[in-house]
């Protein structure tokens, strides 16, 4: 007989719904949760928010009208701001998962690099948009 002692295998386990608040997704896991709410924020947004407006804005004159004072309003500019960013954010994200879909980057230093990148450009581009939107330039 051996005196080896057998090593006792990892066990892992599906957490509880109670560990989820502290549960540490690595960056690349929040852009893909963030990706997946994107992109059904813009499926529902479609047919609620965005073409009422576009149907608005081609009818007629007064209607194109009442559509830019509806869109003045700072609340929906508050909405259209958070619409812009899921398309960002989306459409930055999207990017990302081709290039991996062609086996780039795909060790876990480039691929939390490139979700950062995303999350960069994407808040750059919001804010950029976002600043067009409220007026100031």
């Amino acid at each position: 007989m051996s005196n080896t002692v057998a090593k006792k295998r990892p066990e892992y386990r599906n957490i509880h719904v109670t560990q989820i608040l502290k549960y540490r997704l690595p960056l690349a896991g929040k852009l893909s949760i963030l990706h997946r709410v994107s992109g059904a924020v813009m499926f529902l947004a479609l047919p609620i928010i965005l073409l009422p407006l576009f149907d608005k804005s081609l009818t007629s004159e007064l209607s194109f009208e009442e559509m830019k004072a509806l869109v003045g309003n700072p609340l929906v500019k508050v909405v259209l701001l958070g619409l812009i960013w899921s398309y960002m954010h989306h459409f930055c994200a999207g990017i990302r998962y081709l290039v991996l879909d062609m086996h780039v980057g795909t060790d876990k230093y480039a691929a939390a690099k490139s979700a950062g990148s995303v999350f960069a450009v994407s808040l750059t581009l919001t804010a950029i948009f976002g600043l067009k939107l409220f007026g100031v330039f």
